[in-house]
């Protein structure tokens, strides 16, 4: 096992003096997929009028397909985006605002994403609605989340906004049941699956719900800036992107002379064309899923997560805490309450002390530590971590487990 992670860890760019449990953050990209990454990006700058202008339409809907039938979704209902943030960000600031009406309200909860919570507040204060937020209880109790989560919603509930896998608390939220359920009820449905594809598999599909964003960059292993939104047709009309631009300009005509560059669909014109960016991280994105498909990634997973959840245990016997939630409630990334006040002070000296890369977050009162396990890191790694998280705490190195 630990050859294993070791020999992962020489098909990426990682430094070899650092101790990388900080995943989750931004991913890793492989070399094999960084190196067809720089190769898009020589061919760009080869001729970059014929790169974006002539040929970048067609060439991102044949790096879309790929993905699509990974996340067993439509194409034309997928459109790449830099990150989830900005997936999120488009979704309320153009279609979900239509959505809402004075005095209606988004529901949420108290595990989501910073950035995000402060999007929603912001298109609900300017449409006059409410953002609200469901407490999840600390321990987690996967069984009843689908009925606290619909039983607090209201006639005036016209949005669920929701992750897949938590940021600062690492949880898998089952959705399958909120998503049908809520459709029944008339209830949008809009999920931030920023650390769910790559970590867990992901079936949109089956899942149903209105609008879904991701990362590619994070347990994708693909380059930094490659991310995507699912959008159901519906609610094409609506989207808006953040750049007015030439696929607004097009319009919803057949066919128009920008269609190289803009594409042709209502999703692609909205979205696709945001002025002069580089479009190569996206395009290496096929590479990435040909790169866990080859390296049998659902076993890489399997044996991150066995790493992940025993490390869990044993850091929370050592520092008396108890689990945060069941194993299972976790995939590759676990977050571990210890009996520390200063997070940013002891992740600072895990970094500068020890050379091991891990945050540390807040919530709930408790202080968690989210260690990301990917296919790189070895039982070694994790050692490390435990070795000085002792040090750090001033554990006696007679007392250790």
């Amino acid at each position: 096992m630990n050859e294993e992670g070791a020999a992962m860890r020489r098909e990426f760019l990682l430094d070899p003096d650092t101790v990388f449990l900080n995943h989750g953050s931004y991913g890793a990209c492989p070399r094999e997929v960084f190196s067809i990454h720089q190769g898009w990006q020589r061919e760009m700058e080869r001729n970059p009028v014929h790169f974006l202008g002539r040929r970048s339409a067609a060439l991102l809907a044949a790096a879309r397909a790929p993905l699509a039938q990974y996340l067993h979704a439509d194409a034309d209902e997928l459109a790449f985006v830099p990150n989830a943030t900005t997936g999120v960000n488009i979704v309320a600031q153009s279609v979900a605002a239509g959505w809402l009406q004075p005095g209606d309200e988004v529901l949420s909860t108290d595990h989501e994403y910073g950035a995000c919570d402060e999007t929603w507040r912001r298109v609900c204060a300017s449409r006059g609605a409410q953002y609200r937020a469901v407490q999840v209880p600390l321990p987690f109790d996967s069984n009843s989340f689908a009925a606290r989560m619909l039983d607090a919603a209201t006639p005036s509930t016209r949005v669920i906004f929701v992750s897949h896998i938590t940021s600062a608390t690492a949880l898998i939220f089952p959705l399958v049941e909120v998503c049908r359920e809520a459709r029944q009820r008339g209830i949008r449905t809009v999920v931030d699956g920023a650390h769910a594809p790559g970590q867990i598999d992901v079936d949109l599909a089956a899942l149903g719900a209105d609008a879904y964003t991701g990362n590619c960059h994070k347990w994708l292993c693909a380059p930094k800036g490659a991310a995507f939104l699912h959008l159901r047709r519906e609610h094409h009309a609506q989207v808006r992107g953040p750049i007015t631009s030439w696929g607004d300009v097009a319009g919803d005509a057949p066919q128009s002379p920008y269609d190289s560059y803009t594409g042709c669909t209502q999703l692609e014109r909205r979205l696709q064309w945001q002025g002069t960016r580089d479009i190569a991280a996206w395009l290496a994105v096929p590479a990435a899923l040909e790169f866990q498909q080859r390296h049998d990634w659902p076993a890489q997973r399997q044996r991150c997560h066995r790493m992940a959840v025993a490390l869990m245990h044993r850091l929370c016997a050592r520092h008396g805490t108890q689990p945060i939630a069941a194993d299972g409630d976790f995939a590759q990334m676990v977050s571990i309450p210890l009996p520390h006040d200063d997070g940013a002070a002891l992740r600072e000296r895990l970094f500068t002390q020890h050379r091991i890369e891990v945050p540390l977050t807040w919530h709930q009162g408790q202080t968690l530590l989210r260690v990301s396990v990917q296919a790189y890191n070895t039982p070694a790694d994790l050692q490390a971590l435990a070795s000085a998280l002792d040090m750090a705490m001033g554990l006696a190195a007679a007392d250790r487990s």
